[in-house]
């Protein structure tokens, strides 16, 4: 299995990082997906982005070292995984959409319910979390190393990737920031 993707990946432009990450694989334990859909959120100038409106005791890690994940609750009942982009100090981030499972499957499907189809198991933020086994607790987790990891794409250059508005937000709704991989049939709908 290849080496985590190194800081420096993560050290540039929140849309950059985006892009880059589809493909890579995500993974945390025993549990594995290929990221299909990401969201960027591109901190101070960015009324979406949570780190907007500067550094608070949630969004501080945004502000922190590159390579980093921010998980966070929604709707009191979804955590959602972001990784931290951009140098430090500058708050970019990117929300991991979707994964198509990779490995783990059984138990994947096990944590979201005996779901039966494998397209739904990791088709939205907060599906991935829970069959990823992903909670709060691993805020601030460092992803260049240890048990949640991203790693280099199997194939990158077979990847088409297709833009549109984000989901699911209020401000700067219009902004072309999700990106995903044409065709795949795991990305949210």
């Amino acid at each position: 299995m290849p080496a985590p993707l190194p800081r420096a990946f993560y050290d540039r432009p929140a849309t950059d990082v985006a892009r880059a990450l589809l493909g890579t694989i995500l993974t945390h334990g025993s549990t594995s997906g290929r990221i299909v859909e990401t969201e960027a959120y591109l901190g101070l100038q960015d009324r979406a982005a949570h780190s907007w409106r500067g550094i608070t005791p949630r969004t501080q890690v945004l502000f922190g070292d590159p390579g980093h994940a921010y998980v966070y609750l929604i709707y009191g009942m979804y955590e959602c995984l972001n990784v931290v982009a951009e140098p430090q100090g500058s708050p970019g981030c990117v929300l991991i959409r979707a994964l198509e499972p990779l490995s783990g499957i059984p138990r994947m499907r096990s944590r979201r319910g005996g779901m039966a189809g494998v397209e739904n198991l990791a088709n939205g933020p907060g599906k991935l979390t829970l069959a990823m086994g992903i909670t709060r607790r691993h805020n601030g987790a460092d992803l260049t190393g240890g048990p949640l990891t991203i790693r280099p794409a199997e194939h990158p250059e077979d990847i088409r990737i297709q833009v549109s508005p984000r989901i699911g937000i209020k401000h700067c709704a219009d902004w072309p920031l999700r990106f995903f991989i044409q065709g795949s049939r795991f990305v949210s709908r």
